[in-house]
Parts: C-alpha cells; structure tokens; sequence
C-alpha cells in the first residue's frame, strides 16, 4: 500500500491538482491521508473537496476547516485570515460543511497517528519546538505521528526524550527504524519555509519507506481566481513568496 500525505491544502487546486499528477507519475498511491486545513486562505474550497473525496481518502480536521462551519470563531485569526475564512464560509455548501464538521480531530493509520496541530492540542499547537515534540511523544501510541498546521516540513526524531529536529530532505528515501518519529509533510496550498513549491509526502508500507517531494505548480493561475473572488491581497502575494 502507498499513501499520498498531503497537509494544509488550504482550496488551492491548481497546487492539489499538481501534486496529485506528480505521485501518479512517483509510482502513484492507493490512499490519500490529510492532516487538516483542506479549505481556508484558497480560492477553491469546494473543488478541492470534490477532488480529495473521489479517492480513499483519511482526513483529519484543521483550525481552518472548524472556523470555516463556524465549529470554532475564528477570534485568533488575523484579519486576512479572517476574512477568507467568512468567505470561504460563504461557498460551502451544506453537505460539504457536514463533511467537514464530521472530521476527527485525531485519526489512526498503523503505524501511524494523524494529526493537524499537535496530539496536546489537535487544532491549535504548532509542534516547532522540543517542548511541543516532548508533549506529543508523550500522547503517541503509535511509532509515528503525522502533523501539518505549521507549514514547515520537518522530521522530529524523539532521540530518547531530547527531540531533535532534522530537515526532511527532497527526493531522498528515509527508512523507518526503530525511533519514534514526528513527521511534517509541509504545506500543499501555502508553503511557508520560502519555497513556494507544493510540499507533500509518500509512504510504502511494504517498503516502509517515507519519501519527501516538491513541485512548481501554476501560482499565477490560483492568484487571479484569488483576486476575483476579492480574497486580501496580502494572502495572494505571499504564495510567489512560499511565507
């Protein structure tokens, strides 16, 4: 079995489109597993749902999709996050904001969890940090813990109780030892380690092998259906920018 792991698509669907056609062409993949913010900052929240819902797919629930049903106020965003957030509101229809209600917070995948912020706090923590690493070692049942939120890829190895943090390197295969790790994929629809490129993930169970990619996809593209749908600028230009 090969799992696609994607994060923080966040309604870009040229990015999603790109990156499903760039696994495809990897050796492809039978699952998707999303570690939350499917919708949220984007142009395209309910085609990105479209997409991700025709295959198997095992999702998690972020902060944006909770804000978005108005599950959570949204009180901590800042003011462009906010406004996307009323608007993306605004496109999603009622059986789209059922499925997005209905997401777990937490989801497990042997031998994997899943996860969007942290296991301390689901919705909300950015696990950079050893404290937060320290926190989610603690909560883990399973070797591994899949986490998004942050943006940032990264692998954290526990390293017996001192979480090291190690740069989840491109086009480079990692086998699963023996440690416990926490693993980013970073960021499909808004990367923010200033490389603007779609961040995502792809795991061979029988391999038990974890691979990291990126690839360009059409940012111009996404950034005129921003404009015209009147989303905050400040969120247009910072994609060119991948902060």
């Amino acid at each position: 079995m090969r799992a696609l792991i994607l994060s923080d698509v966040h309604a870009n669907l040229e990015a999603l489109e790109t990156v499903l056609e760039d696994a495809r062409n990897r050796g492809g993949f039978d699952a998707i597993w999303c570690l939350g913010d499917l919708v949220g900052y984007g142009p395209d929240p309910s085609p990105c749902l479209e997409r991700l819902r025709s295959y198997d797919l095992l999702a998690v629930a972020g902060n944006h999709d909770r804000a978005a049903t108005g599950k959570i106020s949204g009180e901590d965003f800042n003011s462009a996050a906010y406004a996307a957030m009323v608007w993306t509101g605004q496109q999603l229809s009622a059986e789209e904001v059922e499925f997005l209600n209905q997401l777990p917070e937490v989801a497990a995948a042997e031998p994997f969890t899943l996860v969007h912020g942290s296991l301390r706090e689901p919705l909300l923590e950015y696990l950079v940090n050893a404290p937060a690493a320290v926190g989610t070692f603690g909560l883990m049942s399973t070797r591994f813990c899949l986490v998004g939120h942050s943006h940032y890829p990264f692998i954290c190895l526990e390293n017996q109780g001192n979480p090291s943090f190690e740069e989840f390197v491109v086009d480079q295969e990692f086998r699963l030892g023996g440690d416990r790790w926490i693993i980013n994929p970073g960021s499909v629809g808004q990367p923010r380690d200033q490389d603007p490129r779609s961040s995502y993930a792809l795991y061979d169970d029988g391999e038990q092998l974890l691979y990291h990619y990126r690839v360009a996809y059409d940012i111009p593209k996404t950034q005129e259906k921003m404009r015209r749908a009147g989303l905050p600028e400040g969120l247009i230009l910072r994609l060119d920018q991948g902060v």
